[in-house]
């Protein structure tokens, strides 16, 4: 049976730790305050004994506490604040637009305050996100068959050769050349933010960003696709978050998603096999091993496992001990620990 919630002293060490691989997991109500707080919450830490620990927002609810408006629980991990949504629905209207310090502080926005928060999210600055969205949306436009000049002058170039210097810059091939580009960005989910890579052919990335391995997992996506990455929007972000809303939702049990999962032959065998495996049922290492076909592969299909590059859709969570322990998972134990039981409940 899967553990419901993890213990007193695991949870309230996670609380100090501000880990985020427990987001979604537990939530945390303060006595002495009468608020509950996400895991990472940055408020001062209560002592111990004046914490009690619920499985989600709903319970703290029913036990009298309100919302702490600090790490503001009610809301997804690291979805965008409500001062920016605005500006981002400002930025989706005017993709062309080069935005300004100057017009930011005249739509009652602190330049500042939008640059830290696109350095914290994105890893990069906000005049880099708009840069890259609009290469991203010349470099659609000309797979689309727009001409060069055509795309750099409506992406807002004033010259082709700054579009075209800025271009081979961002992506590593001119804008004419037959280079592909894998969109990136972050989504949110109950369990934290994810990093989410997809091209016009499908969706190649869905990690999530606390994960160690994760700049080896871009680092060899690259390398495999012969691809660069830019940060921006694309039709396939949207349909990968609107089934993974309706999977969290409980709604969808199957993802309707191409995929590309570049890997070796070996690799490749294991990953078709953990899309076998039906919603809220579990292999263990030795099952996978013996259905790729080889029994004694144990420790070969469990790095497999590991080196998977979608989480959740390609469910390697599905993948238990023998002894039905929930071991071996890059994106935290207890995050498999949440989706096994959240399988297990909506069958």
């Amino acid at each position: 049976m899967i553990s419901s919630i993890p213990s007193i002293d695991e949870m309230y060490q996670a609380l100090l730790d501000k880990n985020s691989q427990y987001e979604g997991v537990f939530i945390v109500g303060v006595k002495t305050t009468g608020i509950f707080c996400r895991p990472t919450c940055t408020a001062r830490k209560p002592k111990p004994e004046n914490v009690e620990f619920f499985l989600n927002t709903k319970d703290a609810l029913a036990n009298g506490y309100r919302a702490c408006r600090i790490c503001r629980p009610m809301k997804e991990y690291q979805s965008a604040p409500d001062w920016l949504i605005p500006l981002l629905k400002k930025i989706e209207s005017e993709p062309h637009k080069k935005w300004k310090d100057y017009e930011l502080d005249q739509m009652g926005f602190s330049p500042s305050r939008v640059r830290r928060y696109f350095k914290k999210t994105h890893g990069i600055t906000f005049q880099a996100y708009l840069r890259m969205s609009r290469i991203n949306g010349a470099f659609s436009k000309i797979k689309e068959g727009q001409t060069v000049t055509q795309s750099a002058f409506e992406q807002g170039y004033d010259s082709l050769s700054g579009f075209s210097e800025t271009f081979k810059n961002m992506t590593g091939f001119s804008p004419g050349s037959q280079g592909q580009i894998i969109t990136i960005n972050r989504i949110p989910t109950p369990l934290g933010p994810m990093m989410i890579g997809v091209t016009d052919e499908g969706l190649c990335l869905l990690e999530f960003t606390d994960r160690k391995m994760l700049e080896t997992q871009l680092s060899t996506l690259k390398k495999r696709t012969k691809s660069e990455m830019v940060t921006g929007k694309h039709p396939m972000i949207d349909k990968v978050s609107t089934q993974l809303n309706e999977y969290f939702d409980g709604k969808r049990k199957k993802f309707d998603i191409p995929l590309i999962a570049p890997g070796t032959d070996f690799q490749q065998k294991v990953w078709d096999a953990l899309n076998q495996i039906p919603f809220g049922v579990t292999r263990s290492y030795k099952q996978q091993a013996d259905v790729v076909g080889d029994v004694k592969a144990v420790r070969a299909v469990a790095r497999a496992n590991g080196e998977n590059r979608i989480s959740i859709i390609i469910p390697c969570h599905r993948i238990i001990g023998s002894d039905g322990s929930i071991v071996g998972y890059g994106g935290g134990i207890h995050r498999k620990q949440w989706l096994l039981k959240h399988e297990f409940e909506n069958q």
